[in-house]
């Protein structure tokens, strides 16, 4: 789960080559327990925007992963904006061994 993470992270806008499914479920579980923090703190504190702090960061990597998701299963990384198929090929096994997006 960490190195999925941190993987992510150093990957910080690379929205070339692929990212497995536990990459991708792995760090979108953490970007919602950074909501979650950022929206316990902000309640704490009394304003909304303080939440912000802790899920703006992560936006670009929550963006790239997806993008890079999409490369594992032989997709454009144009099907994110697509709105229910987007979730079903994130749920998609991997493309084994290379796709025109690179190496697993």
């Amino acid at each position: 789960m960490g190195n999925a993470i941190s993987v992510c992270l150093k990957k910080y806008a690379t929205f070339t080559g692929r990212a497995s499914r536990s990459e991708f479920w792995f760090f979108y579980l953490f970007y919602i327990i950074m909501y979650l923090v950022g929206a316990v703190v902000a309640a704490a504190v009394g304003t909304s925007a303080l939440m912000y702090l802790f899920i703006i960061p992560l936006w670009l990597p929550q963006l790239a992963v997806g993008i890079r998701r999409m490369h594992d299963t032989g997709r454009s990384g144009w099907f994110i904006l697509v709105p229910i198929y987007n979730l079903v090929l994130a749920c998609t096994a991997s493309n084994p061994g290379t796709n025109k997006y690179g190496d697993l």
